[in-house]
């Protein structure tokens, strides 16, 4: 057996290892049953939801019910820690994809965030007790919860506010008595307090005002106490486990806190303690399959290269004429940097320069792709300045930067991208279908997509195809590493110097902002989605990277790779966020 067929088999099994370990995790070794279900919600918008029926639930014999629902740009497995440790202790669980989210129907933000129709879909199901609902949601969830409680006041019995707030963004203001039973989840370190209470930082939102009044005291409310009387639905009790806001999904505390809250106001279940928490073991299963893809996906992509029909596009590797000098290191600051001068900047000009379209759909795939066209026309401006006045003159050309005229070799190459990228999906279809999972860890999340998705991704792909080209020639051709003869590095270096230039600009943005924000001051840029985004840039390049430069390597041409890269990215992006326009 071949090496690289010993690599394929290793990613069909970490694929198949990670969704059996998950499947067995969520459905506490296979006697909590999950449905992907589809219901309508309001306006004619089909509604998408995982629910999770613990055997205590029956028509005889009506367990608890929690809807629970994600943040802005997640999906419903996003809660997956809550909704495992919520059904092991029998609650039966409705896990929401809000609207434009997920696989619920698109706009985001309408029906109120698709809060109400949860609750609404939940008090159907006959093997639920409706008298002991409780509603659980972190972020925008907690909003879009926080309408379903004013659309239905008399719908549910407890609220658990995770990393959320009362009167924001639609969500009713919040009072002594209103919403029933409030527990708030607010983490010490969370990114969004100014914007949720009031406040600079998140462990001064128990001095606000807002908070107070929600409380019904004048004084500061303390940490861990219980305030009013569970009995009369004015319960409430704030929890600041250490971490941040997206930190709620993989913190025991935090999960914890949302256990016993619901054990303390619901009635049924069982007590099984906040401790005994299995979620994470599902958490790395699913970073497992995800690993196991891409593991996959790089050896059959070599092997298709050696069948009959694509072997056209295999060349040898032309001759090395890199950047050198002081201008190396001109051109890799320029790489590292430039990339994080303009990451903000260019992603907030998408209101101006890519309103939400049938075309371009998705605000925050907007915001990525205008600061990836920014950065491809630096990037392509400032090499072919350096090509005309210096290289041009050392004998480069085109095919010396891993570029070429030819149609059919360019087309064989979209080919097989399209043969590695359907290869991965059908991965991820079977563990949907077998273990009904996804490949993810935390945030970074791939997903089938929907019909509507798929649209929206072939809309998108033209362009982030356009920018991974260029990538591609800047990464290979331009800043191609060399030993002092002029041949080249090993496979291996050359990966970590190409995943280094892509990553330790996101890296050191990411320390700037967060050294401060641990140590108790505000983001010194503030930002807090687009810091959070920033977090999965470091993932997503660190993939980029290994594919760009493993398929120039094969091929000797940077249009594998880069088509690659970009089916692969932009499915990732548009099937994780939100649908903003109204199709």
């Amino acid at each position: 057996m071949n090496t690289r067929l010993r690599i394929m088999l290793l990613g069909l099994f970490m694929v198949w290892l990670g969704g059996f370990v998950a499947y067995q995790v969520q459905t506490d070794g296979g006697t909590i049953s999950i449905r992907d279900v589809r219901f309508m919600g309001s306006n004619g918008v089909m509604m998408s939801a995982l629910l999770y029926i613990p055997p205590n639930a029956t028509a005889d014999t009506p367990a608890p019910g929690i809807v629970a629902v994600h943040g802005y740009i997640n999906s419903r497995e996003t809660q997956s820690g809550y909704a495992i440790e919520f059904a092991r202790r029998g609650y039966v669980v409705l896990a929401v994809d809000q609207s434009g989210h997920g696989y619920s129907d698109p706009p985001a933000f309408a029906n109120g965030f698709g809060g109400p129709d949860g609750l609404a879909y939940i008090r159907t199901l006959n093997f639920v007790d409706i008298e002991n609902i409780g509603l659980e949601g972190h972020s925008m969830g907690g909003w879009a919860l926080g309408v379903a409680t004013a659309v239905y006041p008399d719908g549910y019995k407890s609220f658990m506010l995770q990393g959320s707030s009362t009167g924001t963004f639609g969500a009713p203001e919040g009072t002594a008595t209103s919403p029933r039973n409030l527990g708030l989840v607010f983490s010490t370190w969370d990114e969004f307090s100014l914007l949720m209470w009031g406040a600079e930082v998140a462990t001064k939102i128990n001095e606000t005002d807002k908070l107070k009044t929600l409380f019904d005291t004048t004084e500061t409310v303390e940490v861990g106490r219980l305030y009013g009387s569970i009995e009369e639905g004015t319960a409430r009790k704030l929890y600041q486990p250490a971490t941040t806001h997206p930190g709620d999904h993989l913190n025991s505390e935090a999960i914890g806190n949302a256990i016993e809250w619901m054990q303390l106001t619901l009635t049924g279940g069982n007590d099984l303690a906040p401790s005994n928490q299995v979620w994470m073991w599902k958490e790395i299963a699913t970073l497992v399959a995800l690993i196991g893809m891409i593991v996959f996906m790089l050896p059959f992509g070599a092997w298709l290269l050696e069948l009959p029909f694509f072997v056209a596009i295999v060349r040898p590797l032309p001759e090395a004429k890199p950047i050198n000098g002081v201008g190396r290191y001109i051109a890799c600051a320029i790489t590292i940097v430039v990339p994080i001068v303009t990451y903000f900047w260019l992603n907030n000009r998408q209101v101006e320069i890519l309103p939400a379209s049938a075309l371009f759909p998705q605000t925050v795939t907007s915001g990525i792709l205008i600061w990836a066209l920014g950065n491809a026309a630096v990037s392509l401006i400032l090499f072919l300045v350096w090509h005309f006045t210096t290289n041009a003159k050392n004998g480069a050309t085109i095919s010396t930067y891993g570029l070429t005229t030819h149609i059919g070799t360019i087309l064989k190459a979209i080919a097989l991208a399209v043969c590695v990228i359907f290869a991965g999906y059908l991965l991820l279809a079977l563990s949907d279908f077998f273990f009904k999972t996804d490949f993810r860890f935390w945030v970074v999340a791939i997903k089938l997509f929907s019909p509507l998705q798929f649209q929206i991704f072939l809309g998108y792909l033209p362009f982030f195809t356009l920018y991974f080209l260029i990538l591609g020639v800047a990464l290979n051709g331009q800043l191609r590493l060399t030993h002092l003869d002029g041949s080249d590095v090993t496979l291996g270096r050359q990966t970590l110097a190409n995943v280094g230039l892509l990553v330790i600009g996101f890296i050191g943005l990411l320390l700037f902002q967060y050294l401060p924000l641990l140590s108790g001051a505000p983001l010194p840029l503030s930002e807090p989605l687009l810091s959070i985004l920033a977090f999965q840039f470091v993932p997503l390049l660190t993939i980029v990277g290994v594919i760009m430069t493993f398929f120039f390597r094969r091929t000797g041409t940077v249009f594998v790779g880069a088509f690659i890269c970009s089916m692969l990215i932009t499915w990732i992006i548009v099937a994780s966020t939100a649908t903003q326009f109204a199709f």
